[in-house]
């Protein structure tokens, strides 16, 4: 084979490679414009579960956040109160939450925590919800015979699915999604769009110092639920950000150093009726952290 033949050849290669490479990880990206300091950093909007998806919106904007993580069977509207956002809404209601998500300049990235069993009709509509409001991702706890059914849906779909860790419960042994080892475990071998949702403040609850869990969990993080926790214990409460243990400052680093691109999702689970102030003044911390490292 002549030199010019093997360059072309080579060349043929590389490019095969990238475009495969493109069309098995071409799910949504989160534009820069819904990115703070490179995180893309909004709310769970559990963080406003005493009020209704579309004022968790507001909430989330009021904040100075960019994107938004909703969870099933929260309330729609204070007009529709009887209505709930979850993956069984109609043509209809996701219009009108687009509309509400344009309205206030917010993007939903991501849905969760959420049922996946190993039932493909009732997968099959999370993954069409998920579809259609053009989210990046999913998040269950899914148990690992559901394991297969979720490879085949994601790869279907083109959407992410992050596998929570909930704290360790000290009375069931089988409860194991608070470890990120297991966690690895169930996706190591699969596709790259299955992984963690590295929910930080729950690794403190049970015991894990977080960047530690993020390493293990390296390449595999899709999101996160970010947690400034009061104490390193399972009594820990949320705090701001950098004023608690979780360590926040060293979570965004691993982050960085990680090439990152998912959603940190600030999950506030605290002064649940007044929490705005504090989600802001935690957005105003990623802001000036990352600012103040350039």
């Amino acid at each position: 084979m002549t030199l010019t033949k093997r360059l072309i050849r080579n060349a043929s290669v590389g490019l095969l490679t990238t475009l495969v490479s493109t069309c098995v990880l071409a799910e949504v990206s989160i534009p820069d414009d819904y990115r703070i300091g490179g995180f893309a950093l909004g709310c769970q909007a559990y963080t406003f579960n005493r009020y209704s998806a579309f004022e968790a919106i507001e909430k989330t904007a009021q904040a100075g956040g960019r994107c938004i993580e909703f969870y099933p069977g929260q309330k729609l509207s204070l007009e529709e109160p009887t209505v709930k956002l979850d993956h069984n809404a109609s043509e209809e209601v996701i219009e009108k939450i687009k509309a509400k998500l344009k309205k206030h300049n917010i993007m939903a990235v991501n849905y969760g925590v959420v049922g996946l069993p190993n039932n493909e009709p009732e997968c099959r509509k999370v993954f069409e919800f998920a579809k259609k409001l053009g989210l990046r991702g999913v998040t269950s706890e899914p148990k690992a015979d559901a394991m297969d059914l979720i490879e085949k849906l994601v790869k279907e779909y083109d959407i992410l699915m992050g596998i929570h860790n909930h704290p360790k419960r000290p009375n069931d042994a089988n409860y194991k999604h608070w470890d990120p080892n297991f966690i690895l475990s169930m996706v190591k071998d699969r596709d790259r769009r299955l992984g963690s949702c590295a929910d930080i403040g729950h690794f403190v609850r049970s015991g894990v110092k977080p960047v530690d869990a993020l390493k293990i969990l390296e390449g595999r993080v899709m999101s996160s639920h970010l947690k400034d926790l009061s104490e390193f214990s399972p009594r820990g409460h949320d705090v701001p950000f950098g004023t608690g243990k979780s360590d926040i400052s060293g979570v965004l680093d691993e982050l960085k150093r990680q090439g990152f691109q998912g959603n940190i999702s600030i999950e506030y689970e605290f002064n649940w009726e007044h929490s705005v102030p504090d989600v802001a003044q935690s957005i105003g911390f990623v802001r000036g952290y990352v600012g103040a490292k350039h």
